[in-house]
């Protein structure tokens, strides 16, 4: 018996022996990953099945809003290279969305998944929720900041990422 612990204390052991602090810290990104992937589903087919965003010009659309941001954006010739096709742009921003959502929510390709949505979300600091004053009403740069972590610990777990990853070791003669 260690030095300081007592038999009849009971410890909350979870997973296999771990401590709780240890299952927490484990699982401690899986809401920010279920957030962010369901949000950014969300933000593509949202845009994909709107009929006033993927238009050129007029209310609501993409090429109005990019016309908009032009001269309040960090970096206006990201506006001017989306304004040379503003549809094409809004389908880019929207099947990007939707391929990092369903990556970072399955877990599959996680570290890149979500290094993907913080592109986007950088792109659209720089653009398009530039100029709010003060910064924190612009949503953009919180995201860029909640995807950084999933970029440097990728989906432990409830992803295929994992489930290749033990199935890669079961394969290659054991399990570590």
């Amino acid at each position: 018996m260690a030095h300081g612990t007592r038999m009849d204390t009971p410890t909350p052991y979870l997973d296999g022996g771990r401590g709780w602090r240890d299952t927490a810290t484990r699982y401690a990104l899986l809401p920010l990953r279920v957030f962010l992937g369901v949000t950014f589903i969300y933000a593509g087919l949202d845009k994909l099945t709107s009929s006033e965003f993927m238009k050129s010009s007029g209310s609501g659309s993409i090429g109005e809003m990019m016309h908009n941001v032009r001269d309040s954006s960090a970096i206006p010739a990201l506006v001017d290279l989306a304004l040379k096709s503003p549809v094409g742009f809004g389908y880019a921003i929207a099947l990007g969305e939707l391929a990092v959502g369903i990556g970072t929510l399955i877990g599959l390709l996680a570290r890149l998944a979500a290094l993907g949505g913080a592109f986007i979300s950088l792109s659209l600091w720089l653009t398009v929720s530039w100029a709010s004053d003060p910064y924190y009403y612009g949503n953009d740069l919180a995201y860029l900041m909640a995807w950084l972590p999933l970029v440097l610990a990728g989906a432990s777990v409830f992803s295929l990422d994992a489930a290749l990853r033990t199935r890669r070791r079961q394969r290659a003669g054991g399990y570590r």
